[in-house]
């Protein structure tokens, strides 16, 4: 398969979708699917969440040109925000020609936490529950069977110990559980709930919450490349100081909090997407993230930039990647089944680091920008295309208005306006 998709923008979203259909594996049922408009059928949607009245759409695209150890990757992006697509394509077209992305991932290891109020010897509890480890490990995998025959299954318990809240001694008790490919939130909550009472049992103290923690750091995808100067020449810029400029504004991101919330959102909005287009919970990536950007005692940077010895640009990203393949909307949502299917992925893990590309991929257009031209230039071209369908602009006036206001780097809602009503005007005359 061949992520490369020349002249993919200039294409109507139907001539698209039949050139995505020539390079995954999709039927026929599939592309109709994909081409009509409310593919979540009312009563999937009333069987997932509750008080259901309607379903909710947001723009489908696929960026191209992604290339991830050797192999080539079609990557389903569900977002609302311009450029998103565009840079991360854009970003992925430059990466490929100089061996695309890297990455590896840790064991999907999800951890469940169970807190144990009134406990007046907590350092004595804690050495308690340790020597009863092995009993807690297997009642909790006695939950799950089927998880322990794969391979996965509780593999370990942590105990920490908080000796003076404000509500006294408090002991906590991680279960560390390899989900496999779920995202594990039942998973881990089950076993927690299971265990509860055998640890109230050692402990004296008495069990409040049983639930997952969203920072999984045990659960790590990474993704890194690495870019000569030449490949990132321009007309207005040489490459090298395209390369120092990223990693000034990377070091920006590195010490200060407030432009590392912005950066850190440039990165999840390359991730995000796909974490929607795939039934994921991105509302527990972004939590992971974030609380995992502060793992050092303060908020910074999830990636890193640095200049190699031969002058080369190197970007890498480590971050937790709580996502599956199965359970929960990625089977019961139609398109979630059918981006699984264009990306190809096999496990959760191949997932995880696919999406943590796409965000180092989306990084690094950020930042190019900043460093150079400002970010607005190439955002606001591809906004202005909202703009023109603000200001009333239909079929052809759409492109037509856009490209005008881009011409004169002017994308304003009034001149979108002035634009539509002049050119309306002389096809009135004409005729």
């Amino acid at each position: 398969m061949d992520s490369r998709l020349p002249d993919f923008r200039s294409l109507t979203p139907a001539q698209r979708l039949e050139k995505i259909a020539s390079l995954a594996p999709l039927e026929l049922d599939d592309v109709q699917r994909l081409s009509q408009a409310g593919a979540l059928p009312l009563e999937t949607a009333n069987g997932m969440i509750e008080n259901v009245i309607a379903t909710f759409e947001l723009p489908y695209a696929v960026a191209g040109y992604f290339q991830i150890n050797g192999d080539d990757v079609l990557v389903p992006m569900v977002v609302e925000e311009p450029s998103v697509v565009a840079a991360a394509s854009y970003m992925a077209k430059i990466a490929r020609a100089h061996g695309g992305f890297q990455t590896s991932s840790t064991d999907p290891i999800m951890r469940a936490q169970i807190q144990v109020t009134g406990v007046r010897d907590p350092y004595g509890a804690r050495l308690a529950i340790l020597q009863h480890r092995q009993a807690i490990i297997d009642h909790a995998n006695s939950r799950d069977r089927i998880l322990a025959e794969l391979g996965g299954g509780c593999k370990d318990i942590e105990v920490h110990v908080f000796p003076a809240t404000s509500r006294g001694a408090m002991v906590v008790v991680h279960l560390l559980v390899d989900v496999r490919d779920a995202m594990g939130a039942n998973t881990v909550n089950t076993m927690a709930e299971a265990v509860a009472g055998r640890i109230e049992q050692i402990t004296g103290g008495r069990v409040r919450l049983r639930i997952l923690s969203n920072l999984a750091d045990l659960r790590l995808s990474r993704a890194r490349v690495q870019i000569p100067a030449q490949a990132l020449d321009s007309a207005d810029y040489p490459g090298q100081d395209v390369i120092e400029g990223i990693v000034d504004a990377y070091e920006f991101a590195a010490v200060d909090p407030y432009r590392a919330a912005t950066h850190n959102k440039g990165i999840m909005n390359g991730i995000d997407p796909i974490v929607v287009a795939t039934g994921n919970d991105w509302r527990a990536v972004e939590a992971g993230a974030h609380a995992y950007a502060c793992r050092g005692g303060r908020y910074t940077s999830l990636s890193t930039w640095e200049i190699a010895a031969n002058g080369d640009l190197i970007g890498t990203l480590e971050m937790p990647m709580p996502v599956g393949l199965v359970g929960g909307a990625t089977k019961t949502h139609p398109l979630a089944r059918l981006s699984l299917k264009i990306l190809g992925v096999q496990t959760a893990q191949a997932l995880g680091e696919i999406m943590v590309a796409v965000g180092l991929a989306q990084n690094m257009a950020a930042l190019r920008a900043l460093s150079t031209e400002g970010i607005q230039r190439g955002h606001m071209t591809l906004h202005a295309r909202n703009i023109a369908l603000t200001a009333g602009a239909q079929g052809d006036e759409i492109a037509w208005v856009a490209n005008e206001m881009a011409a004169a780097r002017d994308v304003r809602t009034d001149f979108a306006r002035e634009l539509l009503q002049k050119r309306r005007g002389s096809a009135a005359q004409s005729t």
